[in-house]
């Protein structure tokens, strides 16, 4: 599966060369154009440009850790790339720099630590990475300062058309954007993949000065929270629902008359979709929206849960539903 061959790929923010090199190599033979920014955004056109311009973006980038200290004992010290709760960390599996050396995140012991450090959830500076190695000098021929360390994580199928796996965030979004840039149905459309995403939306400020577009569809993944102990109005969307456009979050108030659009294609086509009932969290549409005089901007997510986490699981299904639902209302505006 496209999503899985995606996900595997390290791409920490500002490291997302591997992910690129893979999408470029999946457009091989596709009738697009390509370049790469200064910054490292992918930026693809597909058939002549129409009026109004539209631009369709997923991001690359994945949340991960970089080192920033190597002890006298060979541990790594690290901060976090993006937004990590630190307490889905310790005992986690990494892969660390360039040569992907196995680690494994550790903290003090529970039977050596106080009482009160006990019933306080670890602090991203309780945590070390362990590379076995025997002590610093060891560790530096392994490892170096910068090195960044993504989840050691494989994406596998589980129960009933489900998937498991890291960097679902975004890589859901960039295999549904490459699968409608295959499509031979659609053109006359600009896409970009872009970087940065998790710390700010770097790449996609550049992208959207470049490109210029009039319009824009973000194509995303966004927490679901339909787990026990959550109450119905706080779940933000569900598995197996399909899609979730978004009517607000904290980066932006998508285009009234993009999301009227969005609605009538599903319902036209009869696919299914949810609304994001959280107005929390932020996406690329944040930045692009306000890129020149301003870029009319909608987004469509895949649920996900445990988003930023080594272990986030989506349905199949809601995938397949939002390449649906973005080809729809590409073909859409063509009418």
């Amino acid at each position: 599966m496209l999503l899985a061959e995606l996900a595997n790929l390290p791409g920490v923010s500002g490291g997302e060369k591997r992910v690129r090199q893979a999408i470029v190599e999946a457009l091989a033979g596709c009738p697009v154009e390509m370049r790469t920014d200064n910054i490292g955004n992918l930026l693809v056109r597909k058939g002549p440009r129409r009026s109004p311009h539209v631009m369709l973006a997923a991001h690359m980038d994945e949340v991960g850790l970089m080192v920033v200290a190597i002890e006298k004992s060979g541990h790594l010290k690290f901060k976090p790339v993006g937004g990590i709760d630190s307490r889905v960390l310790a005992a986690k599996r990494v892969r660390v720099g360039a040569a992907a050396v196995p680690g494994v995140i550790g903290a003090k012991a529970v039977h050596l630590q106080k009482d009160d450090d006990r019933k306080k959830p670890y602090e991203i500076e309780d945590l070390f990475i362990d590379i076995g190695a025997a002590g610093k000098e060891e560790a530096e021929a392994l490892v170096k300062i910068g090195d960044y360390a993504t989840f050691d994580t494989a994406a596998t199928p589980i129960g009933s058309g489900f998937w498991r796996g890291k960097a679902f965030d975004d890589r859901a979004g960039c295999a549904v954007l490459l699968q409608l840039l295959r499509d031979p149905e659609l053109t006359g459309f600009s896409a970009v993949f872009t970087v940065q995403e998790e710390i700010g939306s770097r790449g996609a400020i550049t992208a959207s000065y470049a490109l210029q577009p009039d319009r824009a569809l973000i194509i995303e993944t966004t927490a679901a929270a339909d787990t026990p102990g959550t109450g119905e109005d706080f779940s933000s969307t569900v598995l197996g629902a399909g899609p979730a456009l978004s009517v607000m979050d904290r980066s932006v108030i998508v285009d009234r008359e993009m999301l009227t659009e969005l609605i009538a294609t599903a319902r036209e086509a009869g696919l299914p979709f949810q609304f994001r009932r959280f107005t929390g969290g932020g996406t690329d549409a944040g930045a692009v929206a306000l890129a020149g005089e301003g870029v009319k901007t909608a987004v469509v997510s895949t649920p996900c849960r445990y988003i930023h986490s080594p272990h986030s699981i989506l349905k199949e299904s809601d995938l397949q539903a939002t390449a649906a639902l973005v080809k729809a209302w590409l073909l859409r505006g063509e009418r």
